[in-house]
């Protein structure tokens, strides 16, 4: 089954993107497509939010395992077919691209085509132009990197709870920031 999302701005009015996705597709896929249709930067945080008819949060769908301690389910984009979450026309979601100050698209499946499938997704219509990704770009040119090695060692050893620290994990983070950062470390 194809799945069709409308997708805009309140941001930017005149922004719309119309996204073609095989219904079996990944969330991560159909980030990477509005992302890339948007002319955004992958290494931004971002995530899914499913809503009700109201625009109600139900469920997350983020990029990483952020390790919360809710009882919350929690949905990876990677690991996530869309047809686990979604199956009704008219459902609406957003996309979540800057945490920062809380920006979003509003996306609506706004047709769903069963007995076709898609190798690839594909943005079959834009108009306008997208809004600015990250509005706090001029307050955070200001700020220095932060190496995370002298961080670490900056902080009092009584900071991190003996259960939730978990050293393999964070070299893992370590390596990923490294060589996501590497210019400006």
């Amino acid at each position: 089954m194809i799945y069709k999302f409308l997708i805009g701005s309140e941001d930017a009015e005149n922004f719309k993107l119309e996204i073609a996705i095989d219904s079996s597709d990944t969330f991560l896929r159909l980030r990477n497509t509005i992302l890339e249709a948007a002319g955004y930067d992958k290494n931004q945080m971002d995530s899914f939010v499913i809503c009700d008819e109201d625009w109600t949060k139900e469920k997350e769908v983020t990029y990483y395992d952020m390790e919360t301690d809710s009882d919350e389910d929690i949905w990876i984009m990677e690991d996530t077919p869309l047809d686990e979450l979604l199956e009704d026309e008219g459902q609406k979601m957003k996309f979540v691209f800057d945490y920062m100050t809380d920006r979003y698209f509003y996306m609506i499946l706004k047709e769903t085509v069963p007995g076709k499938s898609l190798h690839d997704p594909l943005c079959q219509r834009k108009e306008g132009k997208a809004p600015q990704e990250v509005l706090a770009s001029d307050v955070l040119a200001e700020v220095k990197p932060v190496k995370i090695d002298n961080a670490i060692e900056e902080l009092d050893e009584d900071f991190f709870v003996e259960e939730a620290f978990n050293e393999e994990e964070l070299a893992e983070l370590n390596d990923e920031f490294r060589e996501e950062n590497e210019e400006d470390l």
